[in-house]
């Protein structure tokens, strides 16, 4: 074990993983706004819309998303846009994450007993208040263990961007690898830095579920 490279290396590989953290920050975003959307489509009253979200769903996890940031960059200049390297990331890891989130949330939802739905419709409530005043209070844990799994996945997946030129983690210790040639030590710094990425979004989503308990709790 090199550890004078280890120390060399340390430094640059930190500021890459700056790179991967805005682009897992970014795509998170962006994934988000994409399973608000899909979810609502999904529980739509018009069958055309429940459709068209059910396809994209299975389209976006039906493919590689390699395949997908390779249509995005490459394929985006033939339809009359060019989307920098990091943009196209943040863009493919969105979409694609959104549909992986919107099942998470789906599922969160068809969780809570249908009782819930029917009693507070009894009473009055239209579906937007049920939604909102029973159903996602109730499935809120659920679907924040889900986005909770989901970013951890996207902070992973964020590593294919290097395919496409963007100096994130992955990408900067292949180059020291390949100027180096110790790609034991080079790794091992990679890899200790997408755990400490990964810890760092596990704590913060104990801390939003924690956080979400204490508020539950005393409104009980």
């Amino acid at each position: 074990m090199d550890f004078q490279l280890i120390g060399r290396i340390a430094p640059f590989l930190v500021d890459a993983s700056m790179v991967t953290i805005e682009l897992t920050v970014c795509s998170l975003l962006v994934g988000l706004v994409v399973a608000t959307i899909v979810v609502i489509g999904r529980f739509s009253k018009l069958r055309t819309i429940r459709l068209l979200a059910t396809a994209y769903v299975s389209i976006m996890r039906g493919t590689p998303v390699l395949v997908q940031l390779f249509l995005v960059f490459f394929g985006g200049p033939q339809l009359g846009f060019e989307l920098t390297p990091f943009v196209a990331g943040v863009v493919t890891m969105g979409f694609n994450i959104g549909a992986y989130m919107s099942e998470g949330v789906k599922g969160a939802i068809i969780a809570v007993d249908k009782g819930q739905t029917e009693a507070s419709r009894s009473l009055g409530f239209g579906r937007f208040d049920t939604m909102r005043l029973f159903i996602l209070p109730q499935a809120a844990p659920l679907i924040i263990k889900s986005l909770g799994v989901n970013t951890v996945i996207l902070s992973k997946s964020t590593a294919l961007v290097s395919t496409i030129g963007v100096v994130e983690l992955t990408y900067a210790a292949q180059r020291f690898v390949t100027s180096t040639y110790k790609p034991f030590e080079v790794f091992t710094v990679a890899g200790a830095a997408y755990i400490a990425i990964v810890a760092a979004i596990s704590l913060i989503v104990r801390g939003i579920e924690h956080l979400f308990d204490v508020t539950r709790r005393a409104q009980a």
